[in-house]
């Protein structure tokens, strides 16, 4: 299988420094959960993982960055970003904390495309900050397809969480044969905030079938009839 990206990532020019105000409040040592889509509309299953990460992971904040536009996907089907803003706002407020979720269109406001581009941008943005990356499994089967893959995993710790559908192609994906050697048990979770990169850990939960796709599908029908 190929991979889209193996190597360093080049590296974007971003905002100057002080340039850019994010409005994220985050400050040195606290443990924050970076969780990227393009939430298409955002559901309930959204806040099961960011929610689960929380948890878990003993997180301070989740900040769910809402795309601009997705590179790997098709722009006629995604909705306005103000529309899918809106939605995420809804769906973070579904989360235990909704207090500690931030709806961020934080690529937006940086101009960044890709996501290794964003981290980058933030972690200088927020020095001392103890970032993990957030994804549900469904993501991690593709992730061998995003631009710099390697440089994510190797910048920051990421924690996988399961979603319907998608538990054994994920485990045997790529990136997952790639870095098993980084891989920690579930239940030393806590302490992934702390580890140097690369370092990843696999969590399950009570799973939540609520797809973006098959809500966009019965809109679509609903439309039609």
């Amino acid at each position: 299988m190929s991979f889209f990206h193996a190597g360093p990532a080049p590296k974007a020019q971003g905002p100057r420094p002080g340039a850019l105000r994010d409005g994220l409040d985050l400050q040195p040592g606290m443990a924050v959960g970076l969780f990227g889509g393009s939430f298409n509309p955002a559901h309930d299953g959204h806040a099961h993982v960011a929610e689960t990460a929380m948890r878990r992971l003993g997180l301070d904040r989740v900040v769910w960055l809402v795309s601009p536009q997705n590179p790997l996907k098709d722009a006629r089907d995604s909705a306005p970003l103000a529309e899918r803003m809106a939605s995420a706002r809804a769906a973070a407020k579904l989360a235990a904390d909704g207090r500690a979720m931030i709806v961020s269109d934080f690529e937006t406001r940086a101009g960044t495309q890709w996501t290794v581009d964003t981290l980058r941008t933030l972690t200088a943005r927020h020095p001392g900050v103890r970032f993990v990356w957030l994804m549900g499994s469904d993501n991690l089967a593709s992730f061998h397809r995003w631009r710099g893959w390697t440089d994510i995993m190797r910048m920051m710790p990421m924690a996988v969480i399961a979603r319907p559908g998608s538990q054994l192609d994920s485990r045997t994906a790529p990136a997952a044969a790639r870095f098993a050697p980084a891989r920690i048990p579930a239940a030393r979770a806590r302490l992934l905030p702390d580890l140097e990169a690369p370092a990843w850990t696999y969590l399950t939960a009570p799973l939540n079938p609520r797809s973006s796709t098959a809500l966009r599908a019965a809109r679509d029908a609903a439309a039609h009839l």
